[in-house]
């Protein structure tokens, strides 16, 4: 687990939340507060993520 980089993880899980959201809202079995709240916490983890993959970028290339 430690040659994964950081921000790796919470952009991938980011990704498969924020899928999860617009799914939830396109089938309409659930209210499109609760889809659309889902996919932005989703949305929140790639951006984090992102920033983490760019800030530490540098610490991996040798």
């Amino acid at each position: 687990m430690n040659n994964v980089r950081e921000g790796l993880i919470p952009t991938v899980l980011g990704t498969v939340v924020t899928t999860t959201g617009v799914a939830l809202r396109a089938t309409k079995k659930v209210d499109p507060a609760i889809a659309w709240g889902i996919a932005g916490f989703g949305l929140a983890h790639v951006v984090l993520g992102a920033i983490d993959l760019v800030e530490h970028r540098n610490r991996y290339d040798i």
